[in-house]
């Protein structure tokens, strides 16, 4: 008997888990275990039976089939006891936290290498700071602009000095409950230093050697700088030292569009400072639907973010207390004034003092390490998760990656990596968010696509927030009328898109969408109206009217 684990989409209760199930033991497998949650049927086949012969059986009972794979024991390796560590993992964000975890919980002797602050970037200078000053940038904002009649609000001035105090102490206080606090409690050693690989077994800290027989490279990645001239000559931000200013600056000029360009740019506008934000590309988001970016731009021009495009950088100039950033836009050059420059022009990986040519592993042209769909390097004993990747750079992305290579280093299976349902939100009002395949791409795909938009004073819950800027779009497959996408501009997006990112995942129709009971008031109905709009005018409907 061989055992072997498959993707099946289109699953969505018990039932469809008892009708895989059937479909299986009929065909000759034992042992059948089918999960809806998980998306997977783990089942054992004799000898002369094929994974393919399993694979048809659940097409024929409706459902799809994808990746294979042949599973063996889930029990730890005998990796041997030549080395000191069977896992020596360099980092201590959430890939290294998620993997000594779970190498801890398999029995391994695990290690971990930290150069800097314990809970890399989400805790320390990224997801956890940044969020809490977008609120108090929010709630600043709607002290001075609130949409309500009668009622008298106004912003005082802002004390930045005493807020990023308050942001500093949740920061510390997260920083020791989710990760320092985590390291007695489950006992792997950290080891405070840079670690340097010697050979493809061995790194050295602080001058003392230590070998393992697998490792982890999960070192992130920090901002890049353009080699724009004269920008090294002032004194930028970056989105680390943006967080840390004690005054508000009046002027305050971002280069870059991305997600930490608009979520600081948004911070700072809301604090009190004009803003202006420029770019290369000539739209923002363009990475993204034209609806998205297009609602996005409309949304942040209403709250007075100055946008430039196509941009063509030439200097940067400090000109006393002033920073001056010269620009070519449509071959007429500008002039941008500022008193602080924040840089958002995306990440490169921290890689550059590992000596990864010693322990032979490849990496690519912006310094990201190389892996496999199974998370291995060019060094099959060495993997490596998260930012310094290049990959989706979000913390529970890396986390999920970090318990991949274990399961992968540290025992007989082998699981690849799907990245394929990953939900992207970002943290501005309204907030964007997304899951799935955009309009473009599922046409490049192959599929024949039809999509709904729906503005978003179409959902009564923007209605009586008096806050209608957005759209929700749903991509959909004409042929099976799956959910093939999902994306969002509104308040709460990021928590809109999570019931979106299970409508993609695990193959609901525009059909289910339709016949669910969306609570009302909850922007969350905005899902299933958008699924009405592809055959209905919901402005037509009654209140929860399907």
């Amino acid at each position: 008997m061989k055992k072997y684990r498959v993707d099946v989409q289109g699953m969505t209760c018990t039932g469809c888990e008892k009708h895989v199930a059937v479909a299986l033991e009929d065909m000759g497998a034992r042992g059948v275990d089918v999960d809806s949650c998980r998306g997977e049927a783990v089942f054992e086949l004799p000898n002369g039976l094929e994974v393919e012969t399993a694979k048809k059986a659940i097409t024929d009972a409706k459902y799809q089939p994808g990746k294979g794979e042949e599973v063996q024991s889930q029990e730890m390796v005998q990796l041997g006891n030549e080395a000191e560590y069977d896992l020596f993992i360099i980092g201590s964000g959430g890939a290294a936290f998620s993997a000594a975890i779970k190498a801890v919980e398999k029995g391994a002797r695990v290690a971990m290498a930290e150069r800097g602050t314990i809970g890399g970037t989400c805790v320390n200078i990224g997801c956890v700071p940044s969020k809490t000053m977008l609120r108090a940038g929010e709630i600043n904002h709607l002290s001075g602009r609130n949409p309500f009649a009668g009622l008298n609000t106004s912003a005082e001035a802002i004390n930045m000095e005493e807020l990023t105090n308050q942001k500093e102490e949740l920061v510390q206080e997260m920083r020791q409950q989710k990760y320092v606090d985590l390291i007695d409690d489950y006992g792997f050693e950290l080891i405070k230093g840079e670690a340097t690989f010697i050979d493809e077994k061995t790194v050295e800290v602080n001058r003392k050697k230590y070998t393992a027989n697998k490792f982890l490279i999960s070192t992130g990645a920090s901002p890049s700088v353009p080699n724009i001239p004269g920008l090294k000559d002032v004194g930028f931000l970056t989105s680390t030292t943006a967080l840390e200013l004690k005054k508000v600056p009046k002027k305050f000029a971002v280069i870059g569009s991305g997600y930490i360009a608009m979520e600081l740019g948004q911070l700072f506008n809301n604090l009190g400072s004009k803003v202006t934000l420029m770019q290369r590309s000539e739209r923002l988001l363009r990475e993204y639907d034209p609806e998205i970016s297009e609602a996005m731009n409309q949304a942040l021009t209403n709250q007075g973010i100055q946008f430039i495009t196509s941009v063509t950088y030439k200097k940067v100039e400090q000109d006393g207390s002033t920073k001056k950033i010269f620009i070519e836009v449509d071959g007429k050059e500008q002039v941008i004034q500022a008193d602080e420059v924040l840089v958002a022009t995306g990440r490169r990986p921290n890689t550059s003092s590992l000596n990864l040519q010693a322990a032979n592993v490849q990496v690519g042209e912006k310094g990201e390490v190389i892996v496999n769909d199974y998370l291995e390097t060019s060094n099959p004993n060495i993997y490596a998760a998260g930012d310094v990747t290049l990959g989706p750079q979000f913390v529970y992305v890396a986390a999920y990656e970090g318990g991949i290579v274990v399961e992968n280093a540290l025992s007989d299976v082998r699981k690849e990596v799907d990245l394929r349902f990953v939900p992207g939100v970002t943290f501005t009002n309204p907030s964007i968010a997304t899951v799935g395949l955009t309009e473009k791409q599922a046409k490049d795909k192959g599929y024949d696509v039809k999509s709904s938009i729906l503005p978003l004073d179409s959902v009564p819950r923007a209605l009586v927030n008096r806050e209608t800027d957005g759209v929700i779009k749903l991509i959909v497959d004409n042929k099976t009328q799956k959910i093939l996408g999902a994306h969002v501009v509104s308040e709460t997006a990021g928590e809109v898109i999570y019931g979106a990112t299970l409508a993609v995942q695990f193959g609901l129709t525009a059909e289910d969408l339709k016949n669910t009971m969306a609570p009302y008031l909850t922007m969350a109905e905005g899902l299933k109206l958008a699924a009405l709009t592809l055959d209905k005018d919901v402005n037509k409907l009654s209140c929860c009217a399907g």
